[in-house]
């Protein structure tokens, strides 16, 4: 096999979507390279043009015979379903595959905000990502470097704090709500392997890129989620290479056969990242620059961002391209979990 015949790709040990991705592409058995790095220096090694922006991780794809560098997971893994046939991490049942969705957005964009918080709000954990993050772009750093890019790193990514709602008075929300998160997951991975049967979708992918790092690089994530959640260390430690499972269609349950248990993760979606998302949209449609709302008893307050407004506006179209019938099923599983109040949210 050539080069040529394989998804490149470049991120970081410490980016949670390029563990997602990298996972995703061993259960999908997709011939990839990556390239542990700074995606800019890849892009412009290859002269090949920055997206904008420029995140972790940055796939390259032919396309009319130029390389294309192109971010973000979500509609990624929808380009290589399609490019790549079988082991499928989209539901074929409609009103499942709407389910998944809504799982993995969570996790892409409220469950990064534990991550976050974990990596830098405790000063233990602090100094252990500014003291690691550099090594893990590059190991054999000069004693000068890695002092200098510890300091230039703990000291910005402190300071954005802010960017994702974290500080003294939303820690112990967030701190409750990665606790609930992890109840939900201890019941539910007691149930079945996978979030929505035996079988992985874009949803697992996408928890396990932020539990990757807040079960395996956090310290102080890393022992709650050993205290609250065993299941849930076991099954980072197993979904990470998936390539030897032999699924089957019917490894996926349909709405009506899902346990229980599930409607756990989807309570802890409506109770804290659906007011998240209405507030934040509000905002960028009122032309805002921060938004304020009551989450879990406390005052949030973060800077507007106008791609989670997309994220609700996508998650609504995809709701409303359902069939009746399929919207009824998807009614009668989220009913009364909170998560019904993002679906009547109108961009």
């Amino acid at each position: 096999m050539s080069d040529q015949d394989r998804v490149r790709f470049v991120g970081g040990t410490g980016s949670p979507y390029t563990q997602k991705m990298a996972a995703l592409m061993r259960y999908r058995r997709i011939p990839y390279a990556v390239t542990w790095g700074q995606p800019a220096e890849v892009c412009a090694a290859l002269g090949v043009e920055e997206p904008r922006p420029t995140l972790m991780p940055t796939f390259f794809f032919e396309e009319d015979g130029e390389t294309r560098a192109v971010c973000d997971s979500t509609p990624i893994i929808r380009r290589l379903d399609e490019a790549y046939a079988g082991r499928s991490v989209v539901p074929e049942d409609p009103a499942l595959a709407f389910i998944d969705y809504l799982i993995e957005d969570f996790a892409d964009e409220w469950c990064t905000k534990y991550m976050f918080h974990y990596r830098w709000h405790p000063q233990v954990d602090a100094d252990n990502a500014a003291t690691l993050l550099p090594l893990g772009l590059d190991v054999c750093l000069s004693a000068e470097q890695w002092s200098t890019l510890k300091k230039y790193i703990g000291e910005r990514q402190i300071s954005r704090l802010y960017v994702v709602g974290s500080n003294e008075t939303t820690a112990p929300v967030i701190d409750a709500s990665y606790r609930r998160f992890l109840q939900a997951l201890e019941a539910h991975l007691a149930n079945q392997k996978f979030m929505l049967g035996n079988r992985p979708g874009s949803g697992d992918f996408g928890l396990f890129g932020q539990l990757t790092q807040l079960v395996g690089f956090e310290p102080t994530s890393r022992a709650i989620t050993h205290e609250v959640s065993p299941r849930t260390v076991a099954w980072v430690d197993q979904i990470y290479d998936q390539s030897g499972a032999e699924p089957a269609a019917d490894d996926w349950l349909g709405i009506e056969d899902q346990p229980a248990s599930l409607r756990g993760l989807l309570a802890e979606i409506g109770r804290v990242y659906a007011p998240a998302q209405l507030a934040n949209a509000a905002a960028v449609q009122a032309g805002e620059e921060n938004w304020e709302c009551q989450i879990d008893g406390a005052t949030w307050t973060q800077p507007t961002f106008p791609y989670q407004a997309k994220c609700l506006r996508w998650t609504n179209e995809r709701y409303q391209a359902l069939s009746e019938a399929d919207r009824a099923r998807v009614d009668g599983l989220i009913r009364g979990t909170g998560v019904e109040a993002m679906l009547r949210a109108t961009d």
